[in-house]
């Protein structure tokens, strides 16, 4: 089925989040080492950041690195890290033709220096696209993010800056590291795994959820249409039942 030919133009998903999993087990059923699996995962990078420049789909955020995956063997950490840079420098020109602005979400002073000054350079040069924005999620994990945003808050009220009683959910949004983005519509997971590894717990209360059954570097532009058009075809009542809607 063509998906992309079924999509209404006019009910976009604003926000896409993907958590990029099966990497590995991919490259264990190939016969070859993870590290393989990692670098095949990039094109369906790829796949996914050209669908959404095509689609018109304003946020892209990629689960790239999560704070558990230091604790991964060094070799496939070290990896990992010089296939970030090695992409970030080949996919700059597809940055700058597709108007993409690339961001980044987590502790990125974790990474290695030559990294840091990498997505640094990446970030500075893509700052004025105005099409879609790439969110990297590097080093990043949501439980520290909700900590984080709560020690910032907390740290406002000791000041005097902020009452207790002003204290919202909009002042809990304005602390996280996406305050400059809408909350994810959409959700998807590959591998077939289904559970969500501690990311962005606060900012998908109410995205819509898929758990595709393939690993990543088997992701294609035609997956993302197709959760798109899943997406439009359900009904989203935020608390309320469907009279209401």
């Amino acid at each position: 089925m063509n998906y992309k030919d079924k999509i209404d133009k006019t009910n976009l998903p604003k926000h896409i989040a993907i958590i990029m999993d099966g990497n590995g087990r991919w490259a264990k059923e190939q016969g070859e080492l993870r590290v393989f699996g990692h670098k095949n995962g990039v094109t369906a990078v790829r796949e996914a950041m050209e669908a959404a420049v095509e689609i018109g789909v304003s946020y892209l955020t990629l689960y790239a690195f999560s704070t558990e995956n230091w604790n991964r063997p060094e070799f496939e950490v070290n990896a990992l890290m010089e296939l970030l840079v090695n992409s970030l420098n080949q996919e700059l020109p597809t940055f700058q033709s597709n108007n993409i602005r690339v961001n980044s979400i987590g502790n990125t002073k974790d990474l290695p220096d030559h990294c840091q000054v990498t997505l640094a350079s990446t970030i500075e040069q893509t700052k004025n696209n105005t099409g879609c924005t790439l969110t990297l999620a590097l080093s990043y994990g949501s439980r520290q993010e909700i900590l984080d945003a709560t020690k910032a808050i907390a740290q406002k009220v000791k000041n005097n800056e902020l009452q207790i009683e002003d204290i919202n959910e909009e002042t809990m949004k304005q602390h996280l590291y996406t305050h400059d983005m809408p909350d994810p519509d959409i959700l998807i997971r590959t591998s077939g795994e289904e559970r969500i590894s501690n990311y962005m717990l606060w900012q998908i209360a109410y995205s819509e959820l898929f758990f595709l059954p393939i690993m990543w570097p088997e992701f294609s532009r035609e997956h993302f249409y197709e959760c798109i058009y899943l997406f439009q075809n359900r009904e989203r009542r935020f608390g309320k039942t469907s009279e209401q809607l």
